[in-house]
């Protein structure tokens, strides 16, 4: 096997592994457009990167990041509807990044890596970074399953029972960006959001209890990596765009299968 087949099936395999029991809380408490919103946000760390010089795997944590703290502090203060916040930062963010990029005539941004990822294209470097913040995250969701799983089931009778609500709240909107950030080079700005979900529902259709999902979901996502990278070798295809059509296949193939949970 190529050496860029290699670092791409290894950096695939590590933010699906992720990504599983991420997924799982986007698709429980119903935040598809919240990963749409920091996703976007991705693409303008990039353009900020290039446009003041910055190492861009810094700027793309970095702007998600603060778009989630942004995002809390916001909510919080009650100006608008959480959705209607979402929508206009969400927006924002894609339409200035792509603003930026275009003002950059001396600097060649391939775009289109950018909006639908360019798994190819890892680098033994991007592993490092990928491996060791998968791990930081999975670690992070080990500690904070419990009250995670409280709050996603009943806020109000969490917070009595003593769980910070907002801290963890905002633990997981920052683990969420993290994901994000480093699931960039994989699937794109465009298609990061399909990445959490999709393996989730798909485990979701198979699991009965949230552990099991969680881990169901690490594997579904795990072989849509593999049957994606599988595609786009022989089919010359893109590959981001063909993991997440393996993952809608296999969503549509657990719908045969009778509901668990």
């Amino acid at each position: 096997m190529t050496d860029f087949l290699f670092n791409a099936l290894l950096a695939g395999l590590g933010v699906a592994l992720v990504a599983g029991p991420l997924g799982c809380f986007v698709v429980w408490r119903r935040m598809a457009y919240f990963g749409d919103t920091l996703a976007h946000s991705a693409l303008l760390g990039v353009s900020l990167g290039v446009l003041l010089g910055i190492n861009i795997s810094i700027t793309v944590a970095a702007v998600p990041l603060l778009m989630a703290l942004g995002l809390v502090l916001l909510e919080q203060r009650g100006i608008l509807s959480l959705d209607t916040l979402l929508g206009i930062l969400s927006h924002s963010a894609l339409a200035t990044g792509l603003v930026l990029i275009s003002l950059l005539p001396d600097v060649r941004v391939d775009l289109m890596s950018l909006l639908f990822g360019d798994l190819l294209s890892v680098t033994v470097d991007d592993l490092w970074i990928i491996y060791v913040v998968a791990a930081s995250v999975l670690v992070l969701l080990l500690l904070l399953w419990k009250p995670l799983i409280n709050i996603t089931v009943h806020t109000e009778l969490a917070s009595v029972e003593g769980v910070n609500v907002s801290v963890v709240r905002t633990a997981l909107m920052l683990i969420t960006a993290l994901v994000i950030a480093i699931a960039m080079k994989i699937v794109g700005v465009l298609l990061i959001t399909a990445l959490l979900i999709i393996p989730a529902a798909t485990a979701r259709r198979i699991s009965s209890t949230p552990e099991q999902m969680a881990v169901m979901a690490s594997l579904v996502a795990m072989l849509t990596v593999v049957m994606g990278l599988a595609m786009s070798w022989y089919s010359d295809a893109p590959a981001g765009p063909s993991v997440v059509v393996c993952a809608a296949l296999l969503f549509l193939l657990s719908l045969a299968a009778p509901q668990r949970g």
